[in-house]
């Protein structure tokens, strides 16, 4: 007969789970979050502010009237940026995991943002100079979001050089990228400036953040530029690199692979 009073073992399982990425992810999105707010609720305060203003005495003075709705529609306008650009940075990370498969010419694309924003050079008394290699090869990516980035970068380098200054557009043949080691093509924007100082460079990539705050706000940035650039940039398998030295000369590069018709 079996021992009644005999103990059964007992038995225990611990399962022990690296919740770092979990926590730390979530520290992503609620700071994310905290910043999309403040950069929301700041426009939007102001706008509150002179709408009230426009209500009251300011109603029967038509020039600070006049005055506070021309800063209004550039509230508006910063609110109408950042929501944008939120919308491009959503998508583009979405899609980060899709390699683009159409076969362009960057020094097409060059060619057309430079032109695009040589107005905006030529007030700051600027001078843009491309320097484009003899026969370059296509290369596999999305036209339309290779010129947000370059865009991005070229808008940057005017805002932030220095008066009377050049901006130098450099595009040629790399023969290996850091990452994956395949040929490829690298354009880069050099400006000269305050430059950034070296501790700055390794979070300008980052969502919102900001070397200048102040400056960057007054010309209009939303924080997101250089975010949208490095995730477009990664979604192209490319490699986004920057140089810079204080109160010289700044130079973001971006490397991007060659078209290989194998690959298709």
């Amino acid at each position: 007969m079996p021992d009644l009073n005999a103990k059964s073992p007992v038995w225990a399982m611990i399962v022990l789970s690296d919740v770092t990425s979990t926590r730390r992810m979530e520290q992503v999105r609620s700071d994310f979050v905290a910043n999309v707010s403040h950069e929301l609720r700041s426009p939007l305060s102001a706008l509150l502010g002179f709408i009230e203003t426009l209500q009251g005495p300011a109603s029967s003075d038509p020039e600070a009237s006049a005055r506070f709705l021309s800063i209004m529609e550039s509230e508006a306008q910063r609110m109408a940026r950042l929501i944008d650009e939120l919308l491009t940075l959503s998508k583009v990370e979405a899609d980060e995991h899709i390699t683009p498969d159409d076969v362009i010419s960057v020094d097409q694309i060059i060619s057309d943002v430079a032109g695009l924003l040589s107005v905006r050079a030529m007030a700051k008394g600027m001078k843009l100079r491309t320097l484009v290699e003899k026969d370059l090869p296509p290369i596999t990516g999305d036209a339309d979001e290779l010129t947000q980035v370059f865009q991005n970068l070229l808008s940057n380098a005017i805002n932030y050089g220095s008066e009377d200054t050049d901006i130098r557009l450099d595009i040629g043949l790399v023969e290996n990228l850091p990452e994956t080691g395949v040929p490829g093509i690298f354009v880069s924007v050099t400006n000269h400036g305050e430059g950034i100082p070296a501790q700055e460079i390794p979070r300008l990539t980052e969502r919102f953040y900001r070397v200048d705050k102040g400056r960057s706000r007054s010309m209009g940035g939303t924080g997101l530029g250089l975010a949208i650039v490095k995730h477009i940039v990664a979604r192209h398998r490319g490699h986004l690199e920057v140089k810079s030295e204080v109160h010289k000369e700044t130079s973001f590069t971006v490397m991007l692979p060659r078209f290989d018709e194998n690959i298709l």
